[in-house]
């Protein structure tokens, strides 16, 4: 038979997955118990495994190890997506030079901004170059380097020497993870990593774009601390997160309504 601090775990972990984020307060009143007995029970589960503390609260521990497929993340957080891409385009002003890392968020970020005859482009990613070239006179840019299918970019040593070339105004950088608590923006692979450093060390402004999903996961590659990026442009779902953050860095995040 469980105890008690027992039963109350087993259904923080299951109202996490429920949520994917839960804070301190909630559990509190949910649980009719103190900050102090909410803390202690997020350390235990912390140490099992079972979850990750974040300033205050903690999220469902979700490791990616491996990217998923452009064609599978089409369909996800679609409505999410459109309406990060939207304030994203926002914040592209005539004359600039824009880089997009592949990703289907960045891909939702051209498809706003084709057709802005002023911008030049540049992208590793296959399906944003498909995009940007439906419309006749832009300006782009195509990445070359090794291959994969799995996001339909261009990655690698030869990718990182084009891409360290240019002088780029905006940068429209995705993001595999995003740890709050540690201030830090992941990505899945070294390889992967090492071509978003390369983006980031020619662009003037970075806008990391990520859904709400992006803040309940880990991944193993750092990319950059948070604090380092100019912006992050994420969907309402974010909101109880961002609230629970340190204030130096809940000022990088707008919220797409």
């Amino acid at each position: 038979m469980l105890t008690q601090a027992e039963d109350r775990q087993a259904k923080i972990v299951e109202l996490l997955r429920e949520r994917n984020f839960v804070d301190i307060r909630t559990l509190t009143e949910r649980f009719d118990i103190s900050v102090a007995t909410v803390r202690r029970d997020l350390g235990e589960l912390e140490e099992a495994g079972l979850l990750r503390r974040t300033h205050g609260g903690a999220v469902n521990l979700n490791q990616v190890a491996l990217d998923v497929t452009n064609a599978a993340r089409l369909v996800w957080k679609q409505t999410e997506k459109a309406a990060i891409a939207a304030v994203v385009a926002g914040m592209v002003v005539d004359g600039d030079t824009v880089l997009l890392d592949a990703g289907t968020t960045a891909l939702e970020v051209a498809k706003k901004l084709t057709g802005r005859s002023s911008l030049t482009f540049i992208s590793n990613g296959l399906d944003i170059v498909a995009e940007l070239t439906r419309v006749d006179g832009q300006s782009i840019y195509s990445v070359g380097g090794e291959y994969t299918e799995t996001n339909r970019s261009f990655r690698g040593p030869l990718a990182e020497q084009f891409i360290r070339q240019f002088n780029v105004d905006k940068l429209i950088l995705n993001a595999a993870s995003i740890d709050v608590d540690r201030g830090l923006i992941c990505t899945v692979s070294p390889v992967n990593a090492s071509v978003a450093r390369a983006m980031i060390e020619v662009s003037r402004r970075v806008i990391v774009v990520a859904d709400h999903s992006k803040f309940t996961k880990s991944s193993l590659s750092v990319v950059a601390k948070i604090e380092d990026v100019g912006v992050i442009v994420t969907d309402a779902g974010t909101k109880s997160i961002i609230d629970a953050a340190p204030e130096k860095l809940r000022k990088k995040f707008v919220i797409a309504n």
